[in-house]
């Protein structure tokens, strides 16, 4: 497993606003929008090209495009729906499919409840959108689903992860699993709810409101 932490003065400024109570949730959906496209552009540093001949207005080229089929987006519902749009903007011709996960607040086990993704993903890559890394389940969950589909490689991007949910998904994880975590920060660790501190409260919660 490879970590990268993307530390871009643009991106902590964001992230503070972000993690401030008083943040609205309409300027908290623009900003995971405007930090998730500031990951995805390092996230996506090795997608996968083909050479393209086209015409420009004065001669012809060899230009690179988006190799097919496409990468394959996978948003972890619910506060991963907020991260879509930002990733999408940045590469619009990838699939995108879904993931229903959600933490059993007595055991912090992911528990799968919705799937609209293809059974095979041979050779795709992926990338798996989720806001919180806190105690690893979930993510690892969801990353076994992938590569056991066939997945080549998987790319998880998070807006904060937490030490312990990063060991959990490293010890998980065999030695030949091709899986690269992008965040925007590590923060201290997890209290004992499971929750990241300082981290920025319930990403599904601060981006949609509270469902009772």
């Amino acid at each position: 497993m490879k970590l990268q932490v993307i530390d871009h003065p643009l991106v902590t400024h964001k992230l503070t606003v972000l993690r401030d109570k008083t943040t609205p949730s309409p300027i908290f959906r623009q900003l995971v929008e405007e930090i998730i496209m500031l990951l995805s552009y390092e996230s996506t540093r090795d997608v996968e090209v083909v050479d393209q001949e086209i015409e420009t207005p004065v001669t012809s080229m060899t230009g690179k495009v988006l190799s097919t089929p496409p990468p394959i987006v996978v948003p972890i519902l619910r506060a991963g729906l907020g991260m879509l749009e930002g990733m999408t903007r940045l590469i619009p011709t990838a699939e995108v499919g879904f993931l229903g996960l959600k933490r059993d607040e007595d055991t912090l086990e992911a528990i799968t409840y919705a799937n609209r993704l293809p059974d095979d993903l041979t050779g795709r890559q992926c990338f798996v959108l989720d806001p919180m890394l806190a105690t690893g389940h979930t993510l690892i969950a969801s990353i076994d689903y992938l590569l056991e589909r066939g997945a080549r490689d998987v790319t998880a991007i998070c807006i904060l992860a937490a030490p312990e949910g990063l060991q959990a998904l490293e010890e998980h994880l065999s030695d030949n699993a091709n899986v690269r975590v992008v965040v925007a920060a590590v923060d201290e660790g997890l209290n004992e709810k499971g929750f990241i501190v300082p981290g920025l409260g319930d990403a599904g919660d601060r981006l949609y409101g509270v469902v009772d």
